[in-house]
């Protein structure tokens, strides 16, 4: 098995050809070519932290992919990222593990920041000119930086509960740091990017219009939407399995405010577009689908093989 280390695998990773397979895999799970792993999930509070793995396969591949990552939030504050992990490339000729890509989280990073831009274009109202970051983060950082830029937004406005990283994100971004009320009542778009397990967009500050890409609720507990603004908007989702299980969808599912029948799956958006209502606020809840995994860990290796 050949260890390719984080250089080399920055090395190989084209953006462009990456976004292209996160995309088309979408489109593939949607038609239902996509075998997924169950996710396996573990939760740590002190310090606050959680692993996940995440595997799967896409019919007609030579390779398979599975993906161990964990993010642990307090990690900055002891000079590490909060992010971290490795994928394993697979044959599906005969099952000999061909690579671990030691990617240190990046490729996840990447690829979530990919789906972030791939939903956030699919929903985003016609004229919107202005992002809201929610959140401080490598996240934050990412989707902000990428989602402005592939969507043409050129106002990007940063809130966070620590004042002084918000400023530190804001000027990185070339944004404005600002309270939440004036980044809800500003953005066209926004995007939240916390670990929180408590709400953090209410219903009171969300306006009619908003387009919201939710990345922060990737494992069981995290919530950062209150339910009563899922409960009254359009849900388009990563996947309905899981976004329904330990999703923002689900919250409004388990209370019976809606069924898991009105989600509508990113893949199925992107095979055939919607026009939303101007007024219509629409979520897209982004869980995080090993087929991303799959989609970047295969541009990385194609490259690297030949």
């Amino acid at each position: 098995m050949r260890i390719v280390e984080l250089p080399e695998i920055l090395d190989a990773l084209d953006e462009e050809a990456a976004l292209a397979a996160v995309e088309d895999g979408f489109r593939r799970l949607h038609r239902g070519s996509v075998q997924l792993a169950e996710v396996a999930h573990l939760n740590f509070e002190d310090p606050p932290g959680d692993c996940h793995v995440k595997g799967g396969y896409i019919a007609g591949d030579d390779v398979f992919v599975f993906k161990f990552a964990t993010s642990f939030y307090r990690n900055p504050e002891q000079g590490l990222s909060s992010s971290n992990g490795c994928m394993i490339v697979v044959s599906a000729k005969t099952g000999e593990q061909l690579a671990m890509l030691k990617d240190q989280g990046v490729l996840t990073d990447t690829r979530t920041a990919m789906a972030g831009a791939i939903a956030a274009r699919a929903i985003v109202r016609p004229g919107s000119k202005v992002l809201g970051v929610v959140g401080t983060g490598i996240q934050a950082q990412m989707q902000g930086e990428m989602i402005a830029r592939l969507l043409g937004l050129g106002e990007i406005l940063v809130y966070g509960r620590s004042a002084d990283k918000a400023a530190a994100l804001a000027d990185e971004l070339g944004g404005e740091a600002v309270d939440l009320a004036e980044l809800c009542a500003r953005a066209d778009l926004i995007v939240t990017t916390t670990p929180s397990t408590s709400p953090v967009l209410t219903a009171d500050l969300i306006r009619p219009g908003t387009r919201i890409v939710a990345v922060g609720a990737d494992t069981p507990g995290k919530q950062e939407l209150e339910t009563a603004v899922t409960a009254k908007a359009r849900l388009i989702v990563d996947s309905a399995v899981q976004c329904a299980h330990h999703g923002e969808a689900g919250w409004p599912i388990r209370s019976g405010l809606i069924t898991a029948e009105a989600l509508v799956e990113l893949g199925a958006l992107l095979e055939n577009p919607v026009a939303f209502a101007d007024d219509e606020i629409v979520v897209a809840d982004l869980t995080g689908v090993a087929v991303q995994d799959i989609a970047i860990a295969k541009t990385v290796w194609e490259r690297l093989a030949n």
